[in-house]
């Protein structure tokens, strides 16, 4: 829902076009079980006016049978609409809500707090520029919240927001607030986050959450939402180190050969230099094409066309940088990966890995350690579980451009997805590349191979019989 702006009747196409060029934010909500994550976003959604009359009616039946707040409104309903959440009381799935104010439009990714959804969490950060981190002010920074806030930070979120909650619950101390805040900062001095706000608040009131609350006279920072207005990400993005991954080679005649994809960073140009990797063909920008019409410039962020000077061989899954651009190409490179599948990851055993708009086969060759996201200490693994988080050694089947992750998120992230049952097992940062060896395939584990096979066989034609899936795989 939209901010109800008063040129919603009187000038509809003016609302429209102000509401068109309003910069969007995209955050998460993250924390320990029961810090209140949801009903933090159904407060926010509330007192901004962001939600229909039918929904509120819907919630405060709901609150009748499913609520956790006695007579009043659970406003944690609004974004917790599983019937498992609801009869649990927790979050499971990541939620998405969108609303704007007369200053920008917001995107909410509801994340789970609970150790078993690291993966969900995980998940909705990597879209994220903020993260709110909700701290239960009775009890301050939790392991959830050392977890959260790390891997925050390893998905490269720029700014957290930390909500101290509940603060009704200790009497709106002061005392206690600044002890929370410098144990967080204590802690803090492990991550690589510049920008830390930290706001007391109660959800389950609205204290300091839209509007300003009486009972902290001694708190003069900036209530939640305007935290959320003001905060400052147009530099978050990357416009110095040009890449363009080419998704999709455009040839509807002979008169027009275009390279289609989303500029993952930097500004564009016609009469720019570029550079096609891996092959380092040069040529210059003729062209910025989209379906509105060309342009002088394009920004991260854009779907655009591109034609160029001269006739080179690009294909899908290619980059466009700069032409002075120092990019290294390797089939080898160091990754922090995290787990997302039941089955454990397997040294050695061939998977398809998405970098960018390339799909090629690969194998994790070496763990270098498993990252404690409880205390952050690292230790050795030779798997890894589910939702866990190690530095891992990726060795690929052919040579590609590789760009760390803090530098280009877009284009130094990958997935890992299962060859057999193609689903998506893992998803990785990559933080540098390794020297480049011979691009050669990974020999493949057919222990592991047969095993994968076998389940997946028993999983589709259950009435087969033991000897025959024997005979099968001998084939």
């Amino acid at each position: 829902m939209s901010h109800q702006s008063n040129l919603i009747a009187d000038n509809i196409e003016q609302y429209l076009h102000e509401h068109e060029n309003k910069d969007l934010l995209r955050f998460i909500t993250c924390g320990s079980v029961d810090d209140g994550k949801s009903t933090l976003i159904g407060r926010l959604l509330h007192d901004s006016k962001m939600i229909f009359e039918d929904q509120l009616a819907a919630i405060t039946q709901a609150s009748k049978t499913s609520g956790t707040t006695g007579d009043t409104v659970d406003l944690a309903l609004l974004v917790d609409g599983l019937q498992s959440e609801r009869e649990q009381g927790i979050t499971i799935d990541v939620a998405y809500r969108f609303f704007s104010t007369d200053k920008r439009k917001f995107i909410i990714a509801d994340t789970p707090g609970h150790e078993q959804y690291t993966r969900n969490m995980a998940t909705g950060a990597s879209t994220a520029s903020l993260a709110i981190i909700l701290i239960d002010a009775r009890y301050g920074v939790q392991t959830q919240t050392r977890r959260h806030s790390f891997i925050a930070d390893l998905l490269g979120i720029q700014h957290l927001v930390i909500a101290v909650n509940k603060m009704d619950l200790v009497g709106f101390s002061e005392q206690r607030f600044e002890e929370i805040k410098a144990e967080y900062r204590a802690f803090a001095t492990n991550l690589q986050v510049d920008d830390i706000q930290f706001v007391p608040m109660s959800a389950l009131n609205g204290d300091n959450v839209v509007n300003r609350s009486e009972h902290t006279p001694w708190y003069r920072g900036e209530t939640l939402i305007e935290l959320l207005e003001n905060t400052e990400i147009s530099q978050d993005d990357n416009l110095t180190d040009l890449r363009l991954p080419v998704q999709y080679v455009n040839r509807p005649n002979l008169d027009f050969r275009g390279y289609c994809g989303t500029l993952a960073a930097g500004i564009l140009r016609p009469g720019q230099a570029v550079k096609a990797l891996p092959s380092g063909k040069t040529s210059t920008v003729a062209r910025v094409v989209t379906f509105e019409g060309d342009l002088s410039e394009a920004y991260p962020g854009q779907a655009i066309t591109v034609t160029l000077e001269d006739e080179i061989d690009i294909s899908r899954g290619d980059w466009l940088v700069s032409a002075d651009a120092d990019v290294p190409l390797s089939n080898r490179f160091t990754a922090d990966v995290v787990w997302m599948h039941e089955d454990p990851l397997t040294l050695g055993k061939l998977y398809d890995f998405k970098l960018a708009t390339r799909d090629l086969s690969g194998q994790v060759s070496a763990i270098d350690y498993q990252i404690d996201v409880n205390t952050l200490e690292k230790h050795t693994a030779q798997a890894l579980n589910l939702n866990a988080i190690a530095r891992c050694d990726i060795e690929l089947t052919a040579t590609v451009p590789i760009d760390n992750y803090r530098v280009s998120p877009k284009t130094g992230s990958f997935i890992i997805v299962d060859r057999l049952t193609n689903v998506t097992v893992g998803a990785g940062m990559i933080r540098e590349a390794g020297s480049a060896g011979a691009a050669e395939a990974p020999t493949t584990d057919w222990s592991a191979f047969e095993k994968d096979l076998n389940a997946l066989v028993r999983r589709h034609f259950p009435h087969w019989e033991a000897n025959d899936i024997s005979q099968l795989l001998k084939r």
